[in-house]
Parts: C-alpha cells; sequence; structure tokens
C-alpha cells in the first residue's frame, strides 16, 4: 500500500512541477511594432540565449504595446505578471529619475556630444538603475527628437496656438513649454496617432525612425531640423527574477545582450539618418529655427531643467556633469575653469 501512495505522489507531482526544472522565461514587455528592426534582432537574440542555455532561459515578447502604457508595464512587473521591458528614458523614470539627465531638452547638439557625455556617464547610469531594482545591459541609441508639426515652427512664438504633445510622465518637456507659453498635451505614446487624427494636438517631438515607424509622419507637414531631446531605448530585467539564473546562464545572457546592444546602438543610429532622408521622399518640408528662436529655446531649456533638479527630479549632481561634459567638448575636450 505504501508503494502505491508514493507512486501516486509522484504521479501527481508530473503534472505540478513545470516540465524542465529550472528553466526560466522572462516576459517583456515593448512598444516597438513586430516584425520592426528591434524585434527582429531581440528574437534572434532570444534564440542564440535559448540554444546556448539548453532551454533553460526562454524570452517571451509582447510587442506593439500590447501591455500598455509605461506605468500599466512597470506595475505589472512589481506584480510579477512581466519580467521586464524596452523602456524610453522617460517610461523607466518613474523608478530611476537620474536616466532623464540624457533628455534634457536642446541640451545636445551633435551625435558627437552624445558620445563624448555617454561614454562617461553610462556605466553611472547603468549602476544606478541596478541600485533601483533593474539589470541592464546597455543602451540604444534612439536618435534625436525634432519637432514635428502640422504648420512651420522656427520659434517659440511659433508654439503659439499650437497643441503641443508630451509625452505622459515628461516633466520636464511640460515645464519646458509651458516657460515658453505653450499649453503641453499629455497622452501616452499609443495615443498620438489618435491625437494626430481628431486635432487634439498638432505639434509633437519624435525621431524620424520613430515618427516612420508608427506612421505619425503621414500626419504632419513640417519639421523643425534641430535636435529637441536626445532619446535612448533602455532594455531592463527585474534584478529579482534575473538573479534565478545560474551563473553560467547568466553570462551566456549578459554576454549576448551587452553584444545586441552595442550592435543596436549603432543600427539605429544608421536607421535614423536614412529616415531622416526618407522623410524628405514623403513631402515632409523641413525648417530651420531662426537664430533668436533657437537661442530662446536653450536657455530657457538649461534654466527649467537647473530648477527641476534643484527641486529633487533628478540629480543636481548629474545634471551639472552633462552641462559640463558638453561645454568641455565645445572647448575642444578641455575642461573649464
Amino acid at each position: 500500500m505504501k508503494r502505491f501512495v508514493i507512486s501516486g505522489l509522484l504521479l501527481a507531482a508530473a503534472f505540478v512541477l513545470p516540465a524542465h526544472a529550472g528553466e526560466t522565461t522572462f516576459k517583456i514587455a515593448t512598444l516597438a511594432p513586430d516584425g520592426s528592426s528591434w524585434m527582429v534582432e531581440m528574437r534572434k537574440s532570444a534564440e542564440v540565449i535559448a540554444n546556448a542555455t539548453d532551454g533553460r532561459v526562454k524570452f517571451k515578447f509582447y510587442p506593439g504595446g500590447v501591455m500598455g502604457n509605461d506605468k500599466s508595464v512597470l506595475r505589472k512587473i512589481r506584480i510579477g505578471q512581466l519580467h521586464g521591458a524596452a523602456f524610453t528614458a522617460g517610461g523607466i523614470a518613474e523608478v530611476y529619475p537620474d536616466i532623464l539627465v540624457y533628455s534634457l531638452p536642446f541640451a545636445f547638439r551633435s551625435h558627437d556630444e552624445v558620445d563624448y557625455v555617454r561614454d562617461k556617464l553610462d556605466p553611472v547610469l547603468k549602476a544606478g538603475l541596478e541600485d533601483a531594482g533593474f539589470v541592464t545591459f546597455g543602451f540604444a541609441d534612439g536618435g534625436f527628437a525634432k519637432i514635428m508639426s502640422k504648420s512651420p515652427i522656427r520659434s517659440a512664438a511659433d508654439l503659439d496656438g499650437e497643441k503641443s504633445w508630451v509625452p505622459e510622465g515628461d516633466k520636464i518637456s511640460y515645464d519646458v513649454l509651458s516657460a515658453l507659453g505653450v499649453s503641453p498635451v499629455t497622452l501616452p505614446i499609443t495615443d498620438v496617432m489618435t491625437g494626430l487624427q481628431t486635432g487634439l494636438v498638432s505639434a509633437i517631438g519624435a525621431s524620424p525612425l520613430g515618427a516612420i515607424a508608427f506612421q505619425w509622419h503621414t500626419r504632419v507637414q513640417y519639421m523643425t531640423d534641430e535636435p529637441l531631446m536626445y532619446l535612448m531605448g533602455v532594455f531592463a530585467i527585474d534584478k529579482k527574477r534575473y538573479a534565478q539564473l545560474s551563473d553560467a546562464d547568466s553570462k551566456v545572457v549578459r554576454d549576448e545582450l551587452e553584444r545586441l546592444f552595442a550592435a543596436l546602438n549603432q543600427q539605429n543610429r544608421k536607421d535614423n539618418n536614412s529616415a531622416h532622408e526618407a522623410l524628405k521622399g514623403q513631402g515632409i518640408e523641413f525648417v530651420e529655427p531662426t537664430d533668436a528662436g533657437l537661442e530662446e529655446w536653450r536657455t530657457t531649456s538649461e534654466k527649467v531643467s537647473r530648477q527641476l533638479a534643484a527641486e529633487g527630479e533628478f540629480s543636481v549632481e548629474l545634471t551639472n556633469r552633462v552641462y559640463d561634459l558638453l561645454e568641455e567638448k565645445r572647448n575642444g575636450g578641455q575642461a573649464s575653469h
């Protein structure tokens, strides 16, 4: 009788336990549309990882924003429904506000300046994210957001009367626009197309690649050809979930995803450059800001950004570091005194 009881318990356990003990599946959300270059490369890396770990580590993706906006995704990560996501910098700022120092409006003027600052601060931000409970494997260049609109915008005065979109939770852009006398319209990224279609918004900030990927370019006629802010993709996994991996499997995941994000960082920049040229072929008219308009935007943006840092929205030290490094780069790589 005892033998039958034991056999029965073992049979029951076969239905309860996972088929392969030690398996870890990471459920990952992203706004990137299925079929986009981002998703194609992510799926390739997931296959590499699955093969290298004999199926012990797998990824399941939820593309196209089906898991909701960044706030919803973070909530689902907290309760274990998801384990990570591909965020914009603003999307993960709720758990690590200092990530916003790369998105200070009108701070960066060229990719050379971006590379100079990132070379020194990427390790700092990666460590900060880990302290906040997320493991990341590098940042992917998202290009420069530029003002795209239904009317030409060359100065702050041209923004008067425009319905300017601000991403949900983007306090910096909201306060900068407010300081310029504009009434911003806050929407999640998933609602921008509807906003453009209905007239709820008439001006947006987007990278050329993003505008084409989300088809926003079909609803605007002009692009102000000056960097508005630097955009960055952040692929982050819940630190507790990641800690479940063995050392060997963790190394496989880290090596492959660090390789992927180094490649994506370069490829995204090339794709954005190509998308920039493609917009001309789509009938988008490029306009240049006036010198006075650009100076007003830069001065107001820096003033508001430093004020927000002083109020505790993000690190004063890192904010100062970004502006100091930019000045250093513009001085030929020499620190200013």
